[in-house]
């Protein structure tokens, strides 16, 4: 395609609705535009980076014995109000009711949904292990949405859930994600450091938390040589 048929839209000013470099960037380059608050159009140059990112993400993953699947975007209420979630997560959930009064969660995330579906599918302990995931587009109602695509109301998200027969079959395929995550940054060219981190509302025993780190300025990162620990 010629230059002057791709729909590139570049910006000469600074953008005044953006405050950290990234953002800034997407925006004078032409990779991503506002439609409101924590909500972006992404263009075709940035559509590119992301089918890219994507295909990197489910090369490594597929290597490491996941499968991908696609689950549905809204999830009833009767599930998240089983495990307690429906409070939890309180004013960042997206509530509707359809014409039948029935009351659904656009899913900023799907625990419950996966969890229904394995539980009426498998029928024995036999068919585990089971890693599944997916590449999807989450809604989470952000009380203040900033830094670009950051920190966003609707973002895409790549989400894994996985099924073992113990507890130590589950740390086994953990290792195994975890080091299917160390390839995909590395193949990205990112820098990044690996930290503990708290599991919050998503529950679980540990978790760690893989930080890019960037010499621009828009982060800042203390690390202890002596025992790793990074703190943002």
């Amino acid at each position: 395609m010629k230059w002057s048929q791709a729909f590139i839209i570049t910006l000469k000013e600074e953008p005044s609705e953006a405050e950290i470099i990234s953002h800034k960037l997407l925006l004078k380059a032409g990779y991503i535009r506002k439609l409101a608050s924590g909500i972006y159009t992404i263009m075709p140059l940035g559509l590119k980076v992301i089918m890219n990112i994507e295909n990197i993400v489910r090369q490594e993953l597929n290597n490491a014995g996941a499968q991908e699947l696609l689950l549905p975007v809204l999830c009833s209420s009767e599930l998240w109000k089983q495990t307690g979630r429906w409070d939890i997560y309180g004013k960042d959930l997206i509530k509707i009711k359809d014409r039948q009064e029935k009351e659904f969660v656009v899913c900023p995330t799907h625990e419950e949904t996966i969890t229904n579906l394995v539980a009426n599918e498998l029928k024995s302990y036999r068919q585990l292990p089971l890693n599944l995931y997916q590449i999807q587009v989450k809604f989470r109602d952000e009380l203040r949405p900033r830094s670009g695509i950051i920190r966003a109301r609707e973002f895409i998200m790549k989400d894994g859930y996985s099924f073992d027969r113990s507890e130590k079959d589950a740390e086994i395929t953990y290792k195994k994600m975890y080091d299917a995550y160390c390839r995909i940054f590395e193949r990205c060219g990112l820098n990044f450091n690996i930290v503990e981190a708290e599991s919050g509302a998503i529950g679980g025993s540990f978790s760690h938390e893989f930080m890019i780190l960037s010499d621009n300025g828009e982060d800042s990162v203390i690390i202890c040589d002596k025992c790793g620990y990074s703190a943002n």
